[in-house]
């Protein structure tokens, strides 16, 4: 009779177990915690506490279509990849390139922005391209494809000024601190139509595409996160950020499907 009753509660026991870890489960997949670089405008920046911009639009919509509940939490952009290989982030939005070396620590999205590295400078400055910065200090980002476009081109890194946000970079510009500005396109194009006394110089030095970086402690996220992206290009909903945000340039769009092993680029 006790033997009888030992399994009977055993059996309860084993099944009110199963009845708590579903739930849980459940919840761990519906809820995302997602990084977030405020000093990279049109993209994302925050004012007054508020964090808007094009990326942070787009992941909302993304996870508004696949019913997750997501929570943005802001950091420097050089915190990003090792956060999320701590599990400390599921995901991050933050115009992050996609990079071989990047996929070695991380997931990635398909493509969501085709973009690339331009020069800004002041206008009247003499700088036509990249040849002419020779002599030059140039300010930029740290840890961006900006850094590695310098330094593999064998530029000397002593004329670089890098700084923790991209805003510091071009206060530096506008106050003879640098001579030019070397950062993605869309940014300085951004920052322009705000300065009438700078502008882009030369064509694009690299073409590059941003992604959705993810943790590879959960492999699903990303199929998840493209099933969304899917969803919000087939309803219009990602034009409308082009929109709002490009006035209408579509130059970055990306409308076909490009897995991240097809645009990564190389350090």
């Amino acid at each position: 009779m006790k033997r009888k009753t030992f399994f009977a509660l055993s059996a309860q026991l084993a099944l009110g177990l199963v009845y708590v870890a579903v739930p849980q489960m459940a919840r761990a997949q519906t809820s995302i915690f997602v990084g977030a670089d405020t000093t990279f405008p049109p993209f994302e920046t925050e004012v007054d506490g508020k964090v808007s911009g094009f990326d942070i639009d787009m992941i909302k919509a993304i996870a508004k279509a696949e019913d997750l509940k997501l929570t943005i939490k802001t950091l420097p952009f050089d915190g990003i990849i090792p956060s999320l290989q701590t599990g400390a982030l599921d995901a991050a939005v933050a115009g992050i390139t996609i990079k071989t070396s990047r996929l070695q620590n991380v997931d990635f999205t398909d493509a969501y922005y085709k973009s690339g590295l331009s020069i800004l400078v002041k206008k009247g400055s003499g700088i036509t391209g990249f040849d002419d910065l020779k002599g030059h200090v140039v300010a930029t980002k740290k840890a961006t494809s900006s850094v590695d476009y310098l330094a593999h081109h064998g530029f000397n890194m002593e004329y670089v000024k890098q700084f923790q946000d991209i805003d510091s970079a071009y206060q530096a510009l506008e106050t003879s601190g640098a001579d030019a500005v070397i950062f993605d396109n869309p940014v300085n194009v951004n920052f322009k139509t705000q300065h009438s006394n700078t502008e882009t110089v030369g064509s694009l030095l690299t073409g590059e595409y941003y992604g959705i970086a993810v943790s590879k402690k959960d492999p699903t996220l990303a199929a998840k996160l493209n099933d969304g992206l899917a969803k919000i290009k087939a309803d219009g909903e990602y034009h409308q950020l082009f929109v709002k945000y490009f006035g209408g340039d579509t130059s970055g769009e990306v409308n076909e499907v490009l897995a991240p092993t097809s645009v990564a680029v190389s350090d």
